[in-house]
C-alpha cells in the first residue's frame, strides 16, 4: 500500500487539505493548504481553483507515493463516480454533470490508476472523529456539524450507516420535518438570523454577533436557549435509536456552545438520553482526516458498497 493519501473538505466558499499518512494513521504537519472558492463560477476557475490547492499539498512527497486523493464533497453529488450534480442548488451549478475526478487527474498530471474518491462532506467528518478523533474510543456513534448548514452522519465501527431501521433515509437529519419545515431551517444559521429579527427587528449576518451580544442583551441569550432545547428535542429519538455511545459537535456556532449546550443537554436528560456529548477534537481536519481514509484499500472495501447511497 502507497503511504500516503490526501484528504480534502470541499465547502460551499473553500477547499482544504493535507497529507494523511495512512500507515502512522496522522495527518502529516506542515501539507496542510486551502483557499476561497467562487461557487457561482464557471467550471474551469472552479476546478483550476481546486488543483491549485490540492498541488501545494502534493508537492510534499513524490507522485509514485501517493494512494490516491479523498474528497469529503457536498451535494448533490455522484461519489461512486466522482461526477457533480449540483442542479438548482445555488452553489456549483456549474459543475453539474461534469467528470470532476477525470478532469482533477488531468489539472494535476495523475495517471489514470491514481484514484479519487468522494464521500459526502459530513459523512468524511463523522469517519475522521470516528478514525482519530473525539468519537474514537466509542463503536456507535454520530456527528452534527452546525454552520450555514446541518450537517449529520452516523457511524458503526468506523463505517457510516446510510440505511436501515436505526437512522432516516440517507442516514442523515437535514432533510426531516422539523416545525414548520426541515431540520436544516431550525439548525443552521439562517434560524439564528430569523429568529433574532423576530425577537429585536435588528439584521445580522450570522451566530456569531448574536453570541456576542448576549452577555448584555437577554433577547440574544433566549435565542441560544431555545436553539439548544429545540436541537435536544429533535435529536434525542435519533440518539436512542441509534444507541449512539458519542455525539460529536462540530462546525462554527460550537463556538457557542457555552449559550446553548446546557439547554440541549437539559432536554436530552428529560428524553432519558444518555449519549456522551462532545465538541469535535479535530475541527477543520475532521473530513480531511476521513476523505483520506477512503484511500486504505481494507477500509474502501468495506465503504464501497455504500458510497453510491449517500
Amino acid at each position: 500500500m502507497k503511504k500516503y493519501a490526501i484528504g480534502t473538505d470541499v465547502g460551499g466558499s473553500h477547499i482544504s487539505c493535507a497529507l494523511v499518512d495512512l500507515e502512522k494513521g496522522e495527518l502529516v504537519e506542515g501539507t496542510n493548504s486551502e483557499g476561497d472558492v467562487d461557487n457561482k463560477a464557471d467550471e474551469d476557475t472552479i476546478l483550476k481553483g481546486w488543483a491549485d490547492v490540492l498541488s501545494k499539498s502534493l508537492k510534499s512527497i513524490n507522485k509514485d507515493e501517493l494512494a490516491g486523493i479523498g474528497f469529503g464533497m457536498p451535494g448533490p453529488f455522484e461519489y461512486a463516480n466522482g461526477i457533480g450534480r449540483f442542479a438548482q442548488v445555488d452553489k456549483y451549478e456549474s459543475l453539474n454533470g461534469v467528470d470532476v475526478a477525470s478532469k482533477l487527474k488531468v489539472l494535476l498530471g495523475l495517471d489514470d490508476s491514481t484514484p479519487l474518491r468522494f464521500m459526502n462532506d459530513a459523512s468524511a467528518f463523522a469517519v475522521g472523529e470516528a478514525w482519530l478523533g473525539s468519537a474514537a474510543d466509542a463503536v456507535k456513534n454520530m456527528s452534527i456539524t452546525l454552520g450555514t448548514g446541518f450537517g449529520s452522519a452516523f457511524v458503526d465501527a468506523g463505517i457510516p450507516v446510510v440505511e436501515g431501521d436505526s437512522v432516516p433515509e440517507m442516514g442523515c437529519v437535514w432533510h426531516l420535518p422539523y416545525a414548520n419545515g426541515i431540520a436544516d431551517d431550525s439548525f443552521s444559521t439562517r434560524w439564528f438570523i430569523k429568529r433574532y429579527k423576530e425577537e429585536t427587528g435588528l439584521e445580522v449576518s450570522g451566530a456569531r454577533p448574536i453570541a456576542e451580544a448576549a452577555t448584555t442583551n437577554p433577547k440574544a441569550a433566549d435565542i441560544f436557549t431555545q436553539y439548544g432545547n429545540n436541537m435536544g428535542e429533535f435529536l434525542g429519538p435519533w440518539l436512542k435509536k441509534f444507541d449512539a455511545k458519542v455525539l460529536v459537535i462540530g462546525g462554527n456556532v460550537t463556538g457557542a456552545y457555552n449559550l446553548f449546550g446546557p439547554a440541549f443537554e437539559a432536554a436530552l436528560k428529560l428524553q432519558g438520553v444518555n449519549t456522551r456529548i462532545t465538541l469535535s477534537s479535530l475541527k477543520e481536519d475532521a473530513a480531511i482526516i476521513g476523505s483520506a481514509r477512503m484511500l486504505n484499500s481494507d477500509y474502501w472495501n468495506t465503504i464501497k458498497p455504500i458510497i453510491p447511497l449517500m
